[in-house]
């Protein structure tokens, strides 16, 4: 297909992905979710149960069932039951609490909460301020009074009589909103349709040479798109199994390797530094991984520095997946077959046969080969990008000028189709797989009373990606210390969004406008007086 041209095919839903499954084949292996495995004939079965007590509590075709999940055989259910019902999930990350929780649970309108019983005191704080939440299905025994809710046992619902058939739907219509971290505001509620969740399967299935005999493996989590769309539906794209871990952990690798089988894994660039450098299990030597690999044939992983990448190929005899670049509103915008080697620093070559990639400047001229600018896209193919931001036309419209939808990323491209990430256009981080809109984490620390002005920026972290740094400035008379504040953020921030780096200032660089210089900032980086947790001796709960 070349560039510009308009192509079309097959379209799908997700719930006409399972039943293909359990017509052709309902009882082998589809998913091992911490050890306890599922068929997808069990799945359907499940998820037509869970699907009727949705619609019994009133969700309609259309409507948000929001969950608030850890990677459990519940968190897939339930994900599977709303698509039955023919409703939209809104798995929302397990770090969130308070306002970050409320605001997700009110901007998308969910009219259901599916809540893990360890994580239900958050709902129970935030439920009476948010006017569409009817109700809330916990997991666990206990159910607590949840203000404003009716409140319901997870058990009590999988006793209703299941729905013969999922709700007809299109592969147009809804299935999933991602949120992603706003740069100039609240996070925004990606929609995303079924066809969607198909086609991203199948670019990364293609790009790994997936097949039916591997077994994907991964622990990352399902409130996020690339276990969905990996784990969940790559193995009803292209047969086989997967295999979801509750959490990443560098002395289980292994071990989880061997018992699953895997062949294929989808971890992010942070995680195999730790498994590259075993840093969390120093006592394994370093000749040992190797022997202790009998399946895995490749590691997906990015961003990945070619360091960690030659470690990884040599030290552990696999292949690697590295290459690429994509955002939630559209993937995979560039990418590379495992195996091939990539060009240092690029993220693989741009992907011309599912959308149009260009450079452009700030007036949305394109720019030549090799020439640094933002990274815009179209679709060559209907539904294979995100539908909008839910609930925020402005900005569906603002990213989407001249019928181009804008990255707010800058790369440059160069003679031979490589895409080079160069830097963000927007200010925001991205931390160990997370990202974090400064402008939320900025408002919550403003909320503190002693703080007159907070800029939240990025400084390099040598495990790839962002670390937090908080440089602010105090209110006079204030004798608040770097400790202090973070201490006051533990009950506020979600676990990724805490500041590794804090630093008070008289003031604040700014522009002859009055913005804050965050460029200057970022070119600080850690300065003598910056208080750094890591060195503390601060503990603290990472989730």
């Amino acid at each position: 297909m070349t560039d510009g041209v308009w192509g079309s095919g097959p379209q799908h839903t997700t719930t006409a992905l399972l039943l293909a499954r359990t017509d052709k084949d309902p009882d082998s292996e589809y998913l091992d979710v911490n050890g306890a495995k599922f068929s997808a004939g069990q799945v359907a079965t499940a998820a037509a149960t869970l699907g009727a007590a949705l619609v019994e509590l009133g969700v309609r075709p259309g409507d948000r069932v929001a969950s608030l999940l850890e990677n459990s055989p519940e968190a897939v259910l339930v994900w599977w039951a709303t698509q039955w019902a023919g409703a939209v999930a809104v798995p929302i990350n397990t770090a969130y609490k308070g306002e970050y929780l409320r605001h997700q649970l009110a901007d998308s309108g969910s009219s259901v909460l599916v809540v893990a019983a360890d994580l239900a005191d958050r709902a129970v704080a935030v439920t009476g301020q948010v006017d569409s939440l009817q109700h809330v299905v916990v997991t666990g025994q206990e159910l607590p009074e949840f203000p404003g809710v009716t409140g319901h046992r997870w058990d009590d619902l999988m006793g209703a009589s299941p729905l013969a058939a999922p709700i007809d739907r299109r592969p147009s219509d809804l299935a999933t909103f991602i949120y992603t971290g706003g740069t100039t505001g609240l996070s925004k509620g990606c929609m995303l349709s079924h066809n969607y969740h198909h086609a991203l399967a199948e670019q990364i299935g293609k790009a790994w040479g997936r097949t039916p005999d591997d077994v994907l493996w991964t622990p990352l989590p399902l409130f996020h798109y690339n276990a969905l769309t990996t784990a969940v539906l790559g193995a009803l794209v292209y047969g086989g199994r997967s295999a979801i871990y509750r959490r990443f952990s560098v002395s289980n690798f292994w071990p989880e390797m061997n018992r699953t089988g895997a062949t294929l894994t989808s971890t992010l660039g942070t995680m195999a530094y730790l498994l590259a450098h075993d840093i969390d299990r120093p006592e394994m030597p370093r000749s040992g991984a190797p022997e202790a690999n009998r399946t895995l044939r490749m590691m997906g992983a990015a961003p990945l520095p070619p360091e960690v990448d030659e470690i990884i190929r040599t030290r552990f005899g696999i292949g690697t997946f590295s290459g690429a670049y994509g955002v939630t509103e559209a993937s995979l915008i560039s990418s590379l077959p495992a195996g091939e080697r990539n060009k240092p620093n690029a993220a693989g070559r741009i992907n011309t046969e599912y959308f149009d990639v260009r450079i452009f400047d700030d007036d949305d001229n394109e720019l030549p080969r090799n020439t640094d600018g933002e990274i815009v896209i179209r679709p060559k193919r209907p539904h294979v990008m995100f539908e909008g931001y839910w609930g925020r036309p402005e900005a569906t419209v603002e990213t989407s000028r001249n019928w181009w939808y804008h990255t707010g990323d800058i790369g440059r491209i160069d003679d031979d189709g490589f895409l080079y990430f160069v830097d963000r256009k927007a200010d925001y981080l991205r931390r160990r797989g997370e990202n974090i809109a400064s402008f939320e984490v900025e408002r919550i620390i403003m909320g503190h009373g002693e703080i007159a002005d907070v800029a939240v920026h990025a400084v390099p972290s040598r495990l790839t990606e962002d670390d937090v740094k908080v440089t602010a400035t105090r209110k006079e008379g204030s004798t608040l210390t770097e400790e202090q504040l973070f201490r006051w953020c533990l009950d506020k921030l979600p676990y990724f969004a805490l500041p590794r780096y804090i630093e008070f200032r008289d003031e604040l660089p700014r522009s002859p406008v009055g913005r804050v210089l965050k460029r200057e900032l970022r070119a600080a980086g850690v300065t003598p007086t910056t208080w750094d947790v890591e060195q503390s001796g601060i503990t603290y709960e990472k989730r």
